[in-house]
């Protein structure tokens, strides 16, 4: 039997969580649509979100 070296790479998923939060943020705001200031107000708030989920809750377990 050969000794087979598992060469595990980290993915860091912090990038799709923004594009994510953005997304779902622009998605949001085309719904809402009561103005077109509404829709990059809450791309933004979709991000400031992602950021708040990816501190709070993402960031310090051991398998994320």
């Amino acid at each position: 039997m050969t000794h087979q070296s598992h060469n595990e790479e980290k993915i860091n998923y912090e990038s799709l969580y923004f594009l994510v939060g953005l997304l779902s943020g622009l998605f949001t705001g085309v719904v809402i649509q009561g103005s077109w200031l509404w829709i990059p107000v809450l791309a933004i708030v979709g991000v400031l979100f992602t950021s708040f989920f990816l501190t709070v809750f993402v960031r310090g377990r051991a398998d994320a």
